[in-house]
């Protein structure tokens, strides 16, 4: 959009915690909190609060709202209301196209990055591929340097596993991810763990699980630090989550495990650098710990480490 409108001011409107990231991209100018609407479970409903925000954005008269969370069905109206000149974005397939110059049916089957390039392309907004990209700072090496020598990492010899996840119903076992870290251990990688604040007791739980020593970083690093981490690592292992997005921006090979949810929407689209296990449809602990699954995850893992593929810059 920024390349097709230069002169345009674009502005955010998210969730809390993306506002860190989005001060990351130099083509978004202004960031606003999503205050909340009925039928979206992500952030709390406060009625005065959602009437205040609208109010304030219908005087601000933007030019151009558009509505990428999901297929509209809940969101579109709060889109309308923000009192745009223009409103565009998705709609479901099975309502009434709302308007069918700027509307496009929701595109249900296409990965999630192609979803919203589907819309751009509809509006006439030129691509500009599909990759994704994480702009990395000065601070950020500078604090996982500080990490590296603290922790005597070996740059380019550690595999991070990530075994936690937006849900639980995504994370693999802790005892499947251990035995996986203990086999690559045991061919001499060190092994980071890493996570949030929350996941500290998931990446204790896979640390006490190993048999092999093992550097736990959970809590320890922002997401900037996160990005050089895995940007020296060798591969990440990882439940479907953020850092598997994370991973693809910074094009650090992954194995990432599905247990919950759609690889097609959500795996990366690379899928050399990338390699996808998808679990047992299971609640068994067993079925998603077996050695199948285990098995599986170290032959792409293994098949990743001892080969280089030659990528152009």
């Amino acid at each position: 959009m920024k390349r097709a409108l230069p002169q345009a001011q674009l502005t955010w409107i998210g969730l809390p915690e993306t506002a860190d990231l989005v001060q990351r991209y130099c083509y978004i100018q202004n960031w606003l909190q999503f205050p909340g609407y009925p039928g979206i479970p992500e952030a709390p409903v406060s009625p005065q609060k959602t009437v205040s925000f609208l109010a304030q954005m219908q005087q601000l008269n933007f030019d151009l709202a558009l509505q990428m969370h999901g297929s509209g069905l809940m969101i579109n109206s709060f889109t309308t209301l923000l009192g745009a000149k223009q409103t565009a974005g998705f709609f479901p397939v099975e309502q009434p196209c709302p308007d069918p110059q700027w509307f496009l049916a929701y595109p249900e089957r296409e990965p999630e990055i192609w979803r919203h390039l589907r819309l751009l392309e509809f509006l006439g907004i030129p691509l500009q591929g599909d990759n994704l990209e994480f702009p990395i700072w000065q601070t950020d090496w500078h604090e996982c340097k500080a990490i590296v020598s603290a922790y005597e990492l070996q740059i380019r010899n550690y595999v991070c596993i990530h075994p936690g996840a937006s849900m639980q119903t995504k994370c693999w076992s802790a005892q499947g991810f251990a035995a996986v870290a203990d086999a690559l251990a045991a061919q001499g990688f060190q092994i980071v763990l890493t996570g949030t604040n929350a996941e500290v007791g998931l990446t204790q739980s896979v640390a006490r699980t190993m048999q092999f020593p093992s550097i736990d970083l959970a809590g320890q690093t922002s997401l900037g630090a996160l990005a050089v981490l895995l940007k020296q690592s060798r591969l990440l292992i990882c439940n479907d989550t953020g850092i598997s997005h994370l991973a693809a921006a910074l094009q650090v090979k992954s194995v990432v495990l599905f247990s919950d949810s759609d690889p097609h929407r959500w795996a990366p689209l690379d899928q050399k650098r990338h390699r996808v296990i998808q679990l047992a449809a299971s609640n068994d602990t067993m079925s998603r710990t077996g050695c199948c699954s285990v098995e599986a995850t170290l032959a792409e893992a293994r098949d990743l480490l001892h080969q280089e593929i030659a990528y152009a810059s």
